[in-house]
C-alpha cells in the first residue's frame, strides 16, 4: 500500500488541529531538536555497537564484585611494575630533595655516569632492537663540545641567536634536497617524530577548516601508522579512519582507503616504512588518490627515512615515496634515528609554504607583543639544532650511503636466514631495516622471552602477536648478526619440542591483555606502567 503524498499535509494539519500557536511552536521545536539529537547520536566517531560496549563495561564497574576484582588485579600488576623498576635500578640511591649545598663536579659526573649505565641490555654490543642507531666515541665527544657551545642558545630569539636559526634552515634545506623537494619545499626541525606528525596533522586540520570549510576533520591512515597519529587525533579532535592491510604484503589496502575518503577527509597517510613490520605502503597509489581528490598526503618516514633517501645510491632502490610524487605534500623523518644525531631532533617537511603556514601558531593581540611559534615548543634547545647540524657535517653524503649499504645488507642477510628456519615466518617484505617475525606453530612471545634471557631486547607486536628487530649500525659489527641468528636457531629448536606450552613471564601479561574485551582496563594497566617510570623509594639505597 503506497502512502499518497497528498495525504501528508492532511495528516499534519489534523495533528495540529485545535492547537494553540504556542503548542504548535513547542511541538515543532521539540520534534526538530529530537531529530537533531538522534542524528547526532547516531553519527558519531564510534559506532553504536562500540559505544554500547563501552557503556556496558563502564556500568559493570559499578558492580562491587567486578570493581573490587579489577582493583585487586590492577594493584597487583602495578606493584609488579614498581618491583621491576626497582630491580633495574638496584644498588643505586634516589635523591628526592635538593642537596643543602651544591655537589662537587666530580661527584655530579660520577652520578650521571652511574645513572646512564644502569640497565641489563648491552646496546653498544647490538643486543637492542632500534633505540640507539649508532655508537661512535669520536662523534660522542664532538657532540659534547657542540652542545656545550650551544647549550644556552634559543631560536625563539632569532635576533639574539641568528646562527642557530641559520643552522636549522640549513638542516631543513639539506633534507628537502634528500627527499627530492624543489626550491619551494620547506619545513622545520622538531623534537622528534611524534611532534613532526602532530604538526602535520595540525597544519592540515587548520588548512582544511580555512580553505575547505571542514569543521569535522577526518584523516585516513593504515592501521600500522604510528601511534603518534592517534595522539594527534586526541589532541586536535580529529577523527581517525583506519584502513586494514593487505594480508600477505602487510601494506595498506588502497581499495579500502579510497572507500573511506569523505568530504571531511583532511589528509591521507602512508608509511615508508611502518613501525610494526617494516613494510612500505604503496605511496605512489596514495599520491594518486591525493591528486584525484585534492587531499594532502603525508608520508611518515620517521623510522627509515634517512635510510630510504640513500638506498638508491647504496644499490637498493625503492619505489618512489617522496616529493618526486606530485601528491605528496609533507614528509616526517627523524634525524635522531638513521641521521645518527643525538636524541631530540626530527624534521617535518612540506611541498611549499602554503602548508607550513598552517603549522605555525600566531597570537597577535597578546599584551606581551606579537607572538609567533613555528613548532609546539616556544623556547627550543639550540644545542640540539647545533648537534644535529654537526652530525650531518661530520658524516657527509658518502658515509651515509656506506652506512645505509651495511645496514640494508645486514637486514637482508638476517631476513634471508630467518626465512629458512622452521616454525616462524616473516611479515611481508621488509623495505628498509625492520624484520618482523611471527609463528603459526607456537606463541611467538616464547621466542621473545627466550631471546631476552640471552640478552636480546626485541619489540613485541600485537593483533596479531609478533616480534621485530630493527637493525641499526651497531648490528653491522662483525659477529652480531650471526650471534642473533644462532640464538634464534637454538631457542627455536627448544621451543619446537613443546610448541603448545603457553607463554610465561612478563610477556604472558602482554599477551593476555590482547584478549581483554574492556580496553579501558588495558589503558589502566598502561597508566600503571607509565607511573612506575616516575617511582622513587626515598633517599635509600636499593639492595
Amino acid at each position: 500500500m503506497r502512502l499518497n503524498v497528498d495525504t501528508v499535509p492532511g495528516v499534519i494539519n489534523q495533528v495540529f488541529q485545535n492547537k494553540e500557536p504556542w503548542q504548535i511552536v513547542t511541538m515543532t521545536s521539540t520534534a526538530t531538536l529530537g531529530i537533531i539529537w538522534l542524528w547526532t547520536f547516531i553519527h558519531q566517531d564510534e559506532s553504536l555497537l562500540e559505544r554500547a560496549k563501552k557503556q556496558l563495561f563502564r556500568l559493570a564497574r559499578y558492580i562491587p564484585s567486578v570493581r573490587d576484582k579489577i582493583k585487586e588485579e590492577l594493584g597487583s600488576v602495578n606493584e609488579n611494575f614498581e618491583k621491576e623498576f626497582l630491580r633495574r635500578v638496584k644498588g643505586t640511591t634516589f635523591i628526592v630533595e635538593l642537596p643543602k649545598d651544591g655537589l662537587e663536579i666530580d661527584n655530579i659526573l660520577n652520578l650521571i655516569n652511574q645513572n646512564v649505565h644502569l640497565g641489563d641490555y648491552d646496546w653498544k654490543g647490538g643486543r637492542v632492537s632500534g633505540a640507539v642507531y649508532r655508537s661512535n666515541d669520536e662523534l660522542a665527544e664532538l657532540m659534547g663540545k657542540v652542545y656545550a657551545a650551544a647549550s644556552y642558545t634559543n631560536p625563539l630569539h632569532p635576533d639574539v641567536f641568528p646562527g642557530i636559526c641559520k643552522m636549522e634552515a640549513e638542516v631543513v634545506r639539506i633534507a628537502c634536497h634528500l627527499f627530492n623537494g624543489d626550491e619551494a619545499s620547506c619545513g622545520t626541525m622538531t623534537t622528534g617524530g611524534t611532534e613532526s606528525i602532530l604538526l602535520a596533522c595540525k597544519a592540515y586540520r587548520d588548512y582544511a577548516r580555512d580553505v575547505k570549510g571542514i569543521k569535522k576533520p577526518e584523516m585516513v591512515l593504515p592501521v600500522t601508522a604510528h601511534a603518534a597519529f592517534d595522539k594527534a587525533a586526541q589532541y586536535l579532535n580529529i577523527r581517525v579512519r583506519y584502513v586494514p592491510l593487505n594480508r600477505d604484503s602487510c601494506t595498506v589496502c588502497i581499495h579500502t582507503m579510497k572507500k573511506l575518503i569523505s568530504r571531511n577527509t583532511i589528509m591521507l597517510v602512508g608509511s615508508a616504512p611502518n613501525f610494526p613490520y617494516g613494510t612500505m605502503d604503496n605511496i605512489e597509489a596514495i599520491s594518486q588518490l591525493g591528486v584525484k581528490y585534492n587531499i594532502p598526503v603525508h608520508v611518515d618516514a620517521c623510522l627509515g627515512g634517512f635510510l630510504a633517501c640513500f638506498m638508491s645510491d647504496a644499490g637498493y632502490p625503492l619505489p618512489p615515496f617522496d616529493f618526486s610524487l606530485p601528491g605528496i605534500t609533507s614528509i616526517s623523518a627523524d634525524t635522531h634515528k638513521y641521521g645518527y644525531a643525538p636524541k631530540g631532533s626530527s624534521l617535518i617537511l612540506y611541498r611549499n609554504k602554503k602548508y607550513r603556514h598552517y603549522q605555525y601558531t600566531i597570537t597577535t593581540d597578546w599584551p606581551g607583543g606579537i607572538y609567533g611559534s613555528p613548532t609546539i615548543n616556544g623556547s627550543r634547545a639550540g644545542g640540539i639544532i647545533a648537534s644535529c647540524w654537526a652530525t650531518l657535517m661530520y658524516y657527509g653524503y658518502d658515509e651515509y650511503v656506506r652506512s645505509t649499504k651495511r645496514i640494508i645488507e645486514t637486514t637482508r642477510y638476517i631476513e634471508h636466514k630467518l626465512r629458512t628456519m622452521d616454525g616462524i615466518f616473516i611479515f611481508g617484505a621488509p623495505a628498509t631495516s625492520v624484520v618482523a617475525i611471527g609463528s603459526k606453530d607456537f606463541h611467538i612471545y616464547r621466542l621473545s622471552e627466550a631471546l631476552s634471557d640471552k640478552g636480546w631486547n626485541l619489540n613485541t607486536l600485537q593483533f596479531p602477536c609478533g616480534i621485530h628487530i630493527c637493525i641499526t649500525h651497531v648490528h653491522t659489527e662483525p659477529g652480531v648478526a650471526d650471534q642473533f641468528l644462532e640464538d634464534v636457531r637454538t631457542e627455536l629448536k627448544i621451543i619446537m619440542e613443546t610448541p603448545d606450552t603457553p607463554v610465561q613471564g612478563k610477556l604472558a601479561m602482554y599477551g593476555m591483555s590482547q584478549s581483554i574485551p574492556d580496553r579501558s582496563v588495558v589503558g589502566d594497566l598502561t597508566k600503571g606502567f607509565l607511573d612506575s617510570m616516575y617511582f622513587t623509594k626515598g633517599n635509600q639505597t636499593q639492595e
